[in-house]
């Protein structure tokens, strides 16, 4: 008691205290989280060539932006430095005139909806939301718990025989993706692979010691419905985003995971005889693509020299965002196939309209001209630059966020080459932003906010805190 009888307040009793901190940690996660964890359930979208169906994960990453937008008014700061400013508005802008100029400004504008959401809202809301490399790691941790899950499915569809239609039988892996987005489970299961393999090679410094070896293991059993997935495209991105990982972690833990990793991915794959025969004839036909190329291959190339044919026709603003569609047929051969043959994992024969060239770059050069196409490249490529740039210090001081740096890197380095094989759309396009935004995070977030550890616990850090605190605590 005071002189004049006046108490003391009390102060807040600990699990309150402990409540709080918790909620501010978490809370900017959520959306996040929930747009990732989402697409494990499985997708009852149109059939083959129908309207497109905004999913629930959609609808989540609409919260995620919301959410980032609420962040940003709270903190009245200036939330973007001008590189970052430069990397999500340059597409942006490309997909406006793109828009404004197309033949059919209506059709355009879902396009430029959709283009926005993925490359340019949904990535900038991450770097927003995404305050620490423990919140990176969270998020990076849902990343392979949904790849495990869509693995999972995809191994129990070929052993059954419930998967998309592939050489006559219902035996690829698509997860819950269904026939119509045959890429989208490949992609999933390649982002969990990079992301659990950077895990590995850079265990944060404060993780438990289960975390290396079910990382490795979790990297090592989704090589199995990867290779199931038949996915050429999603291999050869695998493969090259692999190996760089391993160089940018050292050469001598690189030769120690390899001998763990190879050896045990063959016994997966080829010892248990996992789809070994049909794996080792798709193999085969990455090589003969120039000689003798299947049909999907030859209506891929008559897709690229479509696409390249409408951009010389409209070389600065392309065609229109939507209008490869339209346009595809007065540039293309008559050696094109009417559509692509979808069937199994539950849904009927049906003929999918081939509406892109599976070709990013391609299609974004046809429908944005060089404008576009000059926007997005450099977009990418500056995060791509930036995030190895940062990370290559990094691994060689060792610090503790350098596996987020892998992580960002690895995931960045795959969507990029794959882009030379695939483009966007399906239920699994979302994903795409959510990548972006880690890849961006890391590349552009101050050296102070990248580099600090995650805290042991959850609660060791008091939301608001100075990162500097942080770095003193952890050497």
């Amino acid at each position: 008691m005071h002189a004049h009888g006046t108490a003391v307040p009390a102060p807040p009793p600990a699990a309150a205290v402990r409540v709080r901190e918790a909620t501010a940690r978490w809370w900017p996660l959520l959306p996040v989280l929930a747009t990732v964890l989402l697409l494990a359930a499985p997708v009852h979208g149109a059939g083959a060539g129908g309207p497109a169906r905004v999913t629930p994960a959609d609808a989540a990453s609409g919260a995620v932006v919301l959410c980032a937008l609420v962040g940003v008014l709270r903190r009245r700061t200036k939330p973007l430095a001008p590189v970052a400013v430069f990397v999500f508005g340059a597409p942006a802008v490309g997909c406006a005139i793109a828009t404004v100029t197309s033949a059919d400004p209506a059709l355009s504008l879902t396009g430029f909806v959709r283009y926005l959401q993925v490359f340019v809202l949904v990535p900038l809301a991450v770097v927003l939301l995404i305050r620490d490399a423990w919140g990176f790691r969270v998020v990076t941790g849902c990343l392979v718990v949904l790849a495990l899950v869509q693995g999972v499915v995809g191994v129990h569809q070929y052993v059954t025989g419930t998967g998309a239609s592939y050489m006559g039988e219902d035996i690829r892996a698509v997860g819950t993706f269904g026939p119509t987005d045959v890429m989208g489970m490949a992609t999933v299961v390649a982002y969990g692979l990079l992301a659990a393999a950077a895990l590995a090679l850079r265990t944060p410094r404060h993780a438990p010691g289960w975390l290396r070896p079910a990382a490795l293991v979790a990297a090592m059993g989704l090589v199995v419905p990867l290779a199931l997935s038949f996915s050429r495209g999603a291999w050869i991105a695998t493969v090259i985003a692999g190996a760089t990982l391993l160089l940018l972690a050292g050469r001598r833990l690189a030769m120690r995971t390899l001998a763990v990793l190879v050896p045990a991915s063959v016994v997966l794959v080829v010892g248990f005889g996992v789809g070994s025969e049909m794996i080792s004839q798709r193999l085969t036909s990455i090589t003969q693509v120039t000689d003798t190329p299947d049909r999907s291959v030859n209506d891929r190339y008559t897709m690229w020299a479509a696409a390249t044919s409408m951009w010389r026709e409209q070389p600065a603003a392309g065609v229109g965002l939507k209008g490869f569609p339209a346009h595809r047929d007065a540039h293309a051969s008559i050696g094109l196939s009417s559509g692509s043959d979808t069937a199994g994992a539950g849904r009927s024969f049906e003929k999918q309209p081939l509406l892109s060239p599976h070709n990013m770059y391609l299609l974004v050069l046809s429908e944005q001209g060089l404008i576009g196409v000059t926007a997005f490249v450099g977009s990418w490529a500056a995060v791509l630059v930036g995030g190895v740039r940062r990370l290559l210090p990094a691994g060689r001081r060792t610090v503790a966020a350098a596996d987020c740096g892998l992580v960002a890197v690895g995931l960045a380095l795959w969507q990029t080459v794959d882009f030379l094989y695939a483009d966007i759309g399906g239920p699994s396009t979302v994903l795409t932003g959510i990548v972006f935004g880690l890849a961006a995070w890391w590349a552009l977030a101050g050296p102070r906010h990248a580099a600090s550890p995650a805290p042991a616990c959850p609660s060791a850090r008091v939301p608001g805190a100075p990162v500097e605190a942080e770095a003193r605590a952890a050497t």
